[in-house]
């Protein structure tokens, strides 16, 4: 997905050989490899931002999810206790009060 964006691998980088002149290896040659170096980490931090962004965003959409999940497993649960007896029980309303006070102050005993 984003090897048409990196430059080098890190076997490339591994053995990368400069030619040595005179007086030691060619200025220009080293600065023009770190350049591409430099580029290849900033595009992997942005990479990284990027997918660290999403995965927050996909954990906060779990979160919601299962609380969805929940709910809708207390409405089933009511909705067969209330299709047994026409009226409703102590024990209906001692539940759906304390579905209310879970999702209003956030508790879960999960």
């Amino acid at each position: 997905m984003y090897q048409n964006k990196i430059t080098l691998t890190p076997q490339e980088i591994l053995e990368k050989d400069f030619k040595i002149d005179t007086r030691g290896y060619r200025l220009k040659e080293v600065d023009q490899f770190l350049d591409v170096i430099i580029s290849d980490y900033e595009q992997f931090f942005t990479i990284i931002d990027s997918l660290e962004k999403e995965k927050a965003d996909l954990l906060r959409e779990i979160m919601s999810l299962k609380q969805d999940l929940r709910n809708a497993k207390m409405n089933v649960e009511i909705v067969r206790n209330n299709s047994d007896t026409a009226e409703i029980s102590n024990v209906d309303i001692l539940r759906r009060l304390s579905q209310l006070e879970k999702d209003f102050y956030g508790k879960d005993d999960n």
